[in-house]
């Protein structure tokens, strides 16, 4: 695998969104503002869409702009026997299923994803929790990978399962078609130059710069596209959605 080391484009960061976030650390506690936050998926989806190109990219930094420090979000490891087997390994082993409503289904290796051709951005990561940091994520583009497991016109959505487990069952997220086929979601198997740290979502996450922080997917094993979210989860579309009522549309 070879990893790109430059970038061309470089965008203006989206101040207003960071002022909303800096101050989620505190808001996020109280049941109003929660309820005025994640209530409204379909209207925060239209509007953000409305007053946007559908293609518009998220802003991206040069490399004097990444911190120093990138926190880790979320699962720090899985901490599973499989998962420990697959670290010590190198992830030698690893495979990530495509599969759902395609015509071709895909089992694919850390090699493959670094075989295709490749994205790398320096991009923003909003956390709900009120932090950021900017960082260099590589890999091939989840659109591509689509096209190549020959994804059926019927699919609406794509749903991620990944090694983590939470209350015992694996993490799962989901975005739509418009987020799968941005061309700034990756399915990121390198981060600052370097292969994903487990902290970080080894060997392979989502990157959908489009969205706040939950939606990146750690850990990927399979990625299905589906007609319908009914029957993942609790039927709202990702762990945190379901379990504590997080917008199932987080753009930003």
């Amino acid at each position: 695998m070879t990893l790109i080391t430059r970038r061309g484009l470089v965008m203006g960061s989206a101040a207003g969104a960071g002022l909303l976030l800096s101050g989620c650390d505190r808001l996020g506690t109280q049941p109003q503002f929660r309820k005025i936050l994640f209530s409204g998926d379909k209207i925060n989806q239209g509007l953000q869409r409305a007053l946007s190109e559908r293609g518009a990219l998220a802003p991206e930094f040069r490399h004097d702009q990444m911190s120093p420090v990138f926190r880790v979000n979320g699962t720090h490891d899985p901490g599973t026997p499989d998962y420990a087997a697959h670290v010590a390994a190198r992830f030698a082993d690893w495979r990530v299923q495509v599969g759902g409503l395609v015509t071709r289904p895909l089992s694919l290796s850390v090699a493959d994803l670094g075989a295709m051709p490749q994205r790398a951005q320096i991009t923003r990561h909003d956390c709900v929790e009120g932090w950021s940091a900017i960082g260099k994520w590589q890999g091939p583009m989840l659109g591509a990978v689509l096209k190549a497991a020959g994804v059926r016109s019927t699919a609406r959505f794509i749903v991620f399962t990944c090694a983590d487990l939470y209350h015992g069952a694996p993490y799962y997220e989901s975005i739509d078609m418009v987020d799968a086929f941005h061309p700034q979601t990756i399915l990121a198997w390198a981060m600052n130059d370097q292969r994903l740290s487990v902290g970080h979502g080894a060997p392979v996450r989502l990157r959908v710069e489009r969205q706040l922080g939950y939606k990146h997917a750690k850990y990927v094993m399979r990625v299905d596209a589906l007609a319908s979210l009914a029957g993942v989860g609790a039927g709202q579309g990702g762990y945190w959605e379901d379990a504590v009522g997080y917008d199932w549309y987080a753009g930003i």
